[in-house]
């Protein structure tokens, strides 16, 4: 493999890393780069390779918010145990088929979000805590569950839609919401991950170098939504959910 290349994925990794530490969505980043710069290669190999790099940037982003945000630990526990399990299932059905039927609702879904998240300023500045803790724990095995398959199969933007899915589901506000699915988003993440090792599918020579990257990307990123806050997070998200579509949309009208 050129050197080139992989200097250029480790760039991709590093801005991946400094996005999804903010507000989630750094697959959408080095997904596509290294889908076009290792076009010989199957997807499901580059799929799982860069499932390294977006575990250690977003352990590191985690264990960063972790000294400044309170976590809910019982809550963390159990969504981490579905969502391990259910991006494990995910991850497997995608070596086994295509996953391009799920991107039309996806992008329209984000085109939901997007418009809500722009007319409803308040979104997400502050935390609503009106949920009974057997509620909470409901909707975050739902939650968990849901999103984690998405990881395995699919995977570019589930950290936006754990932020999401934290503050319009569970009430919490973006920072806290940005925390707590980085700890979601590791285990769904080594679930996909213990899939593709057992199945030799990672490209240790591309991974191994994007992961150092992409955590240092994550590092820099939790240091600076913790120190902008909510109003910051809010327009990053934005931005970001905005890429996303703009991908998807390529993917759903264009791409053949």
């Amino acid at each position: 493999m050129e050197n080139y290349i992989i200097i250029i994925l480790c760039f991709a990794a590093f801005f991946a890393g400094f996005v999804d530490a903010i507000v989630g969505g750094g697959g959408l980043i080095q997904t596509p780069i290294a889908l076009i710069l290792l076009p010989s290669f199957p997807v499901s190999s580059i799929t799982g390779s860069l499932k390294i790099p977006g575990i250690s940037g977003t352990s590191v982003a985690a264990f960063h918010y972790l000294k400044h945000v309170k976590m809910n630990w019982k809550l963390l526990l159990i969504m981490a145990i579905f969502s391990c399990s259910f991006a494990f299932l995910g991850s497997e059905l995608l070596t086994l088929v295509s996953n391009d039927f799920m991107k039309p609702l996806l992008f329209f879904i984000l085109i939901i979000l997007a418009v809500y998240t722009f007319i409803k300023k308040d979104f997400g500045l502050q935390q609503i805590k009106n949920l009974s803790e057997s509620k909470m724990i409901l909707f975050g095995i739902l939650i968990s569950s849901f999103i984690g398959f998405y990881d395995g199969f699919i995977g570019p933007g589930t950290g936006s839609f754990l932020v999401v899915a934290f503050i319009s589901i569970l009430g919490f506000d973006f920072l806290h919401a940005s925390a707590n699915a980085k700890m979601v988003n590791v285990a769904s993440n080594l679930g996909s991950i213990t899939l593709f090792v057992l199945k030799g599918k990672i490209i240790w020579a591309i991974a191994i170098p994007m992961a150092f990257c992409n955590a240092f990307g994550g590092w820099i990123g939790a240091k600076l939504a913790i120190k902008k806050g909510n109003d910051f997070i809010r327009i990053f998200f934005l931005i970001v959910v905005v890429g996303t579509l703009i991908r998807f949309g390529y993917d759903v009208f264009f791409k053949r």
